[in-house]
């Protein structure tokens, strides 16, 4: 927050460093000085609500300021972008990178993808129905078995077919559950079957630029989480629908879907469309009863990913 300081601090020059440091405490002293004079302005009329609505933010903007000093101290950590977790895997012989999510309900793979490895054909439409949750997807069926690879062993693996090309292959916890595996994130390991099988999760070097979440709109920071849907999958349309999926996410069969399409995801044409989009997705997260600053923070945390927020928010 202060590259001279932080220049001063790396560099040789102990005369510089010295001046930045008495020029750093002097605007701090500075800073403290105006905020003591402007309490003392407000109180001297503590009859005013408006005089006492800026007392306490002021007193609130202090703590915040305190809070934020104590975190870059003792947990310096939580200003950094954490990478997801993400192993080598094969489906039917074809390398893929599997994103592990235990906060996901089912193992899902998008239509492209699952095109891609040749298993497309084995999908069951009569388990396709609608995912509802924060916005809508489709889901495009079911493909109940097929071969997963991790480390040097090949597990038997069902996934739910999605029409959403961004999420390409979520290991979910209903396989997770099935394969005992483990997140061990001393170790930095996936430990499958058991611990029979140890998969290393992948360093952000190993991920493609898309995976690591560099590219984010211009008003947000430079971090994002990849999005993670905690679908499962619904009963064939010939049974009848008993039950949801956990909340946040749940799904419908597609008889009873509503009849107006999926929202479509706003086109990136430019700066208008971004902030028009924001404000779309703030207002989808307000309707879920949080409040405007929860959302708003959610969504800088997890650079606009509308999915990764509302689970932030929810407290997965």
């Amino acid at each position: 927050t202060d590259p001279p300081f932080a220049h001063a601090v790396l560099g040789d020059d102990i005369d510089l460093f010295q001046r930045t440091l008495r020029d750093h405490h002097r605007r701090t002293m500075e800073a403290e000085l105006a905020r003591e004079r402007e309490i003392e302005l407000l109180e001297s009329d503590p009859f005013n609500p408006e005089a006492q609505r800026k007392i306490e933010e002021v007193i609130r903007q202090k703590q915040i300021d305190e809070n934020m000093e104590a975190a870059i101290e003792h947990n310096p950590e939580a200003f950094g972008r954490v990478v997801m977790l993400y192993v080598d895997a094969e489906v039917n012989r074809v390398p893929l990178k599997a994103f592990v999510d235990s906060g996901a309900q089912s193992t899902i793979m998008s239509l492209t993808c699952a095109e891609r490895c040749g298993i497309a054909r084995l999908m069951d439409k009569r388990f396709s129905g609608i995912a509802k949750g924060v916005g809508t997807g489709r889901i495009m069926g079911r493909v109940h078995v097929a071969p997963l690879k991790l480390g040097n062993n090949y597990y038997p693996c069902s996934f739910t077919i999605i029409d959403q090309p961004d999420v390409e292959f979520l290991f979910g916890l209903d396989m997770l559950r099935k394969h005992q595996c483990q997140i061990d994130l001393k170790a930095n390991v996936l430990r499958v079957g058991g611990g029979e099988v140890e998969v290393p999760f992948l360093q952000e070097k190993d991920l493609p630029p898309h995976m690591r979440g560099i590219e984010v709109s211009d008003d947000l920071p430079h971090q994002m989480a990849p999005s993670s849907s905690t679908a499962s999958p619904q009963r064939p349309q010939s049974a009848p629908a008993q039950g949801v999926a956990s909340s946040p996410v749940r799904h419908v069969p597609a008889a009873a879907a509503p009849p107006s399409p999926a929202r479509p995801a706003p086109s990136p044409s430019g700066p208008a469309s971004t902030h028009s989009s924001m404000e779309e997705k703030i207002a989808r997260l307000k309707e879920l009863g949080f409040d405007h600053d929860a959302v708003v923070e959610a969504l800088t945390l997890f650079a606009g990913n509308e999915q990764a927020a509302a689970s932030f928010l929810f407290g997965g």
